[in-house]
């Protein structure tokens, strides 16, 4: 006989099936910190006092706060759910996952486009699923997320909704 019965495992958090931060490719940051400085230098333009240090004192952090708050939003499947920064789908109310490359994509928010569906989209991010579905309570007929790793990130999902208890 186990000396250990299912109430007296102590509950952990499952853990997460699949996790990515969607951050800015380093040519990203490249480019707009440039734009950055060459505005600085406009508004600098050779003068003398505050001018010359106060528009790269502001508009260098300022660039670079909206730079990383860009790439900040994370995709996880985690604890039977899909997240997506703050938003929450539980597993049970998944239908089914499609992995989209960047032409699937550019035809799910173009011309498959529906106004009721979710989407967390990043031009620089060339994947993304469509996760379709099943509640009828919710108006929402699909979500769309990018993501770096479509496949990965529908293999995820499903698993975390087969995994669910039926009721």
């Amino acid at each position: 006989m186990s000396s250990s019965s299912p109430a007296a495992v102590s509950p952990t958090a499952a853990p997460v099936a699949y996790s990515e931060r969607l951050a800015l490719p380093w040519w990203l940051w490249l480019a707009g910190l440039v734009a950055a400085a060459l505005l600085a230098v406009e508004v600098w333009m050779g003068a003398a006092g505050v001018r010359a240090w106060l528009p790269f004192a502001v508009l260098l952090p300022v660039t670079a706060v909206g730079l990383w708050w860009l790439g900040r939003i994370r995709v996880a499947v985690a604890d039977g759910e899909l997240r997506v920064d703050d938003a929450r789908l539980p597993a049970r109310f998944v239908a089914d996952v499609v992995p989209l490359d960047a032409a699937g994509r550019r035809e799910v928010l173009g011309v498959a486009a529906d106004p009721l569906a979710f989407v967390v989209q990043r031009p620089w991010v060339p994947g993304a699923v469509q996760v379709v579905l099943d509640d009828p309570a919710d108006p929402t007929p699909f979500w769309v997320v990018s993501t770096r790793h479509p496949v990965e990130l529908a293999e995820a999902l499903l698993a975390a909704r087969d995994a669910q208890p039926r009721s």
